[in-house]
């Protein structure tokens, strides 16, 4: 019997790498990613060797913005499982670019999951990856957050997610597609982009250690509180969530146990760092219009449904953070401190 083939949309980015390690490690599965020409590789360099000898795992060329190009990638791939986790993932960057990140993410979706019902394929388990943002300002006495919250965006990124979501479940509800839609809390750890604040906070940290900037961490909102998870083990659960009785349409709050404001998570990181005494200073810059200041999930559907629980501690996570910025840096690499 041939092994499974899975897709994965986004494998140039933080989650999709390290979803392609988890699968090479724990499964016999035959990789696909798919990325732009112009995708960045940095999160697959250690991959590119296998990459090369096709051992296992190939790159496929497509943009969710280009529905034949999605078309080839999937007669190319032809898989049993696909992850949709390409997207324009940054939610400062949609208040400045919200239409790229409308079109990219919901209509992109809806390309992808279009040309996955039209094309010949083995009826694939899908899992669309939608966000913990879509709840966006939630009042204290919801919390913790059940999947049946009502959505409160509070970005163009959250809105485009909420967008994802329903698309996800229409598709599974309407067509009988094995669509599955996730909403995962804040997950973090190496690879993570330098636009999201723990990692800026990293790479700051390390940047300061370097002697390259002043000893001065620039930061946003401080106030908000966050519930963290290891994307390690996010990816551990994304795995069982296509594995695990797969149920079409259905969807759930995955995240991790840790819950802490913004201004503990710096703390934590500033505790690690070889350089004492360095200062917090408020960017206006990045502060978002408005914040989703409460994200603190409840997983049992989730956890009850697959039997996954997270188990990279919290201070593990940061540790990894703030060493792979510091591995990155003493290679040479520059940075601007944003």
């Amino acid at each position: 019997m041939s092994s499974k083939r899975v897709l994965i949309t986004g494998i140039t980015g933080m989650v999709g790498s390290h979803l392609a390690d988890y699968l090479l490690a724990n499964t016999d599965w035959e990789i696909y990613g798919m990325c732009r020409w112009r995708s960045p590789f940095d999160n697959i360099r250690h991959l590119l060797s296998k990459i090369e000898s096709r051992d296992r795992i190939q790159l496929v060329y497509g943009d969710l913005n280009d529905y034949v190009s999605l078309q080839h990638v999937l007669e190319n791939s032809k898989p049993d499982f696909v992850f949709h986790l390409a997207a324009q993932s940054y939610p400062r960057t949609s208040f400045d670019s919200p239409l790229d990140t409308l079109n990219t993410n919901i209509l992109g979706t809806a390309r992808l999951l279009e040309a996955i019902r039209r094309g010949k394929l083995n009826d694939p388990v899908i899992h669309v990856c939608a966000s913990s943002e879509v709840f966006g300002r939630v009042p204290k006495e919801k919390l913790p957050i059940s999947e049946d919250v009502t959505f409160h965006p509070a970005s163009p990124y959250a809105i485009s997610k909420v967008g994802t979501d329903l698309i996800g479940r229409y598709y599974g509800e309407a067509y009988g597609m094995k669509a599955i839609t996730t909403r995962m809390f804040t997950h973090t750890g190496p690879r993570r982009g330098d636009v999201f604040a723990e990692s800026t906070f990293a790479k700051q940290i390390a940047m300061i250690e370097a002697g390259l900037v002043p000893p001065v961490v620039k930061t946003g909102n401080l106030d908000s509180l966050r519930t963290f998870a290891d994307v390690r083990d996010a990816v551990s659960a994304y795995h069982l969530l296509v594995t695990v009785n797969p149920i079409a349409g259905e969807y759930y709050n995955i995240g991790g146990t840790h819950t802490c404001t913004v201004r503990e998570m710096l703390d934590t990181l500033l505790s690690f760092s070889i350089v004492k005494g360095i200062q917090v200073e408020t960017d206006p810059e990045r502060l978002r219009p408005i914040d989703a200041d409460l994200q603190v999930p409840d997983t049992s559907k989730f956890t009850s449904h697959t039997g996954w629980t997270p188990k990279i501690p919290f201070d593990t996570t940061m540790r990894d953070l703030l060493q792979y910025w510091r591995e990155r840096i003493a290679q040479g690499e520059r940075f601007l401190s944003r």
